[in-house]
């Protein structure tokens, strides 16, 4: 799909996406909680969503890619076949593939200017003639991710899910650790509690903390954070889709047993 035509298509849904709502008077019901499929990663199109970006666009080492992974496209197993466990998920499409290397050294003359040791994508910015498209998740509670963790084992405890919302301040991003509970390269669904997001400003906590506005969602991303905590290697990352969703929606309930700061890299300071 050509960018004009990208544009225009969005265009058109938003145009359509509002009088749908008007015609069906939406308000005047109770908000809907059906989960609300954000991002698939199951075709070029999808993958051509995404922009990558390292620390080797200033000067370090560590490499980046995203792609389409065609190779998880597999027949579905026969039904004599029993999963190894009943959260075992299964997926037989297309995902993508985030992978590289992490690297911490920099370029001779800049040691000790820049931070190395990151790599990361991200949702592209979405126009339309009224503005970017954004996301409502104001009626859910969860993010959910459909990912596997592969490469390194060293690297699987730096990734981090990045929102960014339509606000004025383009380089404040509300951020989250992602945990994997398993260490064998097999699919999972992640759920994190959209209230455990922090705020986050080039890198750093921002130190009065404020209500996300999950109203308008506007860009999903997803950084490898080798730097922080001196981690590099070989990475790589599956996904399948992004969404948000209710806690009756959520596949497996042991995903939501930890205390609420868990899975960010700061201690967490009143919302205010």
């Amino acid at each position: 799909m050509s960018r004009l035509s990208g544009y225009l298509h969005r265009t058109g849904k938003l145009i359509r996406d509002n009088a749908s709502r008007m015609l069906r008077m939406e308000g005047a019901d109770e908000p809907s909680r059906a989960p609300k499929l954000l991002f698939t990663f199951n075709n070029h199109e999808d993958i051509q969503q995404f922009a990558t970006g390292s620390d080797a666009d200033v000067g370090g080492f560590s490499t980046v890619h995203f792609e389409l992974d065609e190779s998880t496209a597999k027949p579905q197993p026969s039904s004599q076949e029993k999963p190894s466990s009943p959260l075992d998920i299964t997926v037989n499409r297309p995902t993508g593939k985030f992978w590289g290397e992490m690297k911490l050294n920099v370029r001779p003359g800049l040691e000790g200017r820049i931070r190395a040791g990151y790599a990361g994508f991200r949702s592209k910015p979405r126009p339309t003639l009224f503005g970017d498209l954004t996301d409502d998740v104001s009626n859910h509670e969860y993010l959910a991710l459909r990912v596997r963790a592969l490469g390194h084992p060293r690297t699987r405890n730096s990734y981090f899910i990045n929102l960014q919302t339509d606000g004025p301040i383009t380089t404040d991003l509300w951020q989250h650790r992602l945990f994997f509970r398993r260490d064998d390269g097999g699919w999972e669904d992640i759920f994190i509690p959209f209230k455990d997001f922090v705020l986050t400003n080039a890198g750093e906590l921002v130190p009065h903390q404020i209500k996300m506005y999950r109203e308008r969602i506007r860009t999903v991303g997803i950084s490898l954070l080798g730097g922080n905590s001196g981690v590099e290697g070989p990475y790589e990352l599956g996904i399948d889709h992004i969404s948000a969703v209710n806690a009756e929606d959520v596949t497996d309930a042991s995903a939501l047993e930890k205390v609420p700061t868990e899975g960010t890299q700061w201690e967490r300071p009143p919302v205010l």
